[in-house]
């Protein structure tokens, strides 16, 4: 799997008056070409959502279910209902696990598995099927491989609350507001993403050129896993906008996207630190997680595919 590549535009950029571009015409050409770039990808993406959020709607409590019922199997299960596009799965995981309802080993499964708004955004930008089907594959195996080992290592007593129920706060997750709706302020919400960091991508293009760049940060195997994990750290959709759309571009390369992607839980971290007391076991869990991620970004940029 190849990330794709620069595109043609931004090389134009580069070359304008002997090599040095104004500042000016630079904005003015990376807010055409964001545009332009933008309009598509964002009616792709609200109907993308249109069918993730009848899925979810039809499909959601009843995963979870199966999640919480897995017992021993609960990495795998855990792992590949990760993997698939669900509102608020992984805050729903956070709260399960602080209920001792599932195990650790199921609950890291969940986190390296959720792909966020990955599946969407690569989507809409009309990504190859092989390589989504790839990263989807990967995170899956990695989630299922990871959960257990935690759970041999890790292995508690079961110690259920009665007070345990599924957070679905207003301001990351709208699950309760109806197909369009919802699909309607995912829409905005990752579409305010794409279009700031594409803008931000063109600019930098555009004043530095694709070589520059594309030297400074693909030739780095080691250091692009590690900060991109840092950057799949951030429990907001934002992080794995940032990593998908600068893979997308260019700028990362997979090993990197991956290592993201894995360490990316979406807002179940943010959750877990609220309905899990055990500060020193949440930390542990981002240790775990934030370990593996980068780990197999690092692996992955070894490997030649």
């Amino acid at each position: 799997m190849e990330s794709v590549m620069f595109h043609s535009h931004t090389h134009e950029c580069a070359t304008v008056h002997g090599g040095e571009v104004s500042l000016g015409h630079a904005i003015e050409h990376a807010l055409e070409h964001t545009l332009e770039e933008s309009i598509l990808i964002i009616l792709v993406l609200f109907i993308t959502y249109l069918v993730m959020e009848w899925l979810e709607h039809r499909t959601g409590n009843k995963v979870q279910k199966v999640v919480q019922k897995a017992g021993s199997l609960g990495p795998v299960f855990g792992a590949v209902a990760g993997a698939v596009p669900q509102c608020g799965f992984s805050t729903a995981a956070s709260n399960l696990y602080a209920g001792r309802l599932i195990s650790m080993g199921t609950l890291i499964a969940i986190y390296l598995s959720t792909s966020d708004e990955m599946l969407p955004v690569m989507i809409s930008a009309k990504a190859p099927a092989q390589l989504i089907g790839g990263v989807l594959l990967t995170k899956i195996v990695v989630g299922m491989a990871a959960g257990f080992v935690v759970d041999f290592i890790f292995r508690k007593k079961k110690d259920s609350h009665d007070h345990i129920h599924e957070i679905c706060e207003q301001e990351e997750c709208h699950c309760d507001s109806g197909v369009f709706r919802s699909a309607l302020k995912h829409t905005v919400q990752v579409g305010v993403f794409i279009l700031l960091v594409s803008f931000a991508l063109n600019l930098v293009l555009a004043l530095l050129g694709e070589d520059v760049l594309a030297e400074f940060l693909l030739n780095r195997p080691v250091l692009g896993p590690v900060l991109a994990g840092l950057v799949g750290l951030v429990p907001n959709c934002a992080a794995s906008v940032v990593i998908t759309e600068l893979f997308m571009e260019g700028v990362i390369g997979l090993g990197a996207m991956m290592a993201g992607l894995l360490v990316g839980a979406g807002v179940g971290l943010l959750v877990l630190f609220r309905v899990n007391h055990h500060r020193l076991e949440n930390l542990k869990i981002v240790g775990i997680l934030y370990f593996i991620g980068v780990l197999v970004g690092i692996v992955i940029e070894f490997i030649p595919i």
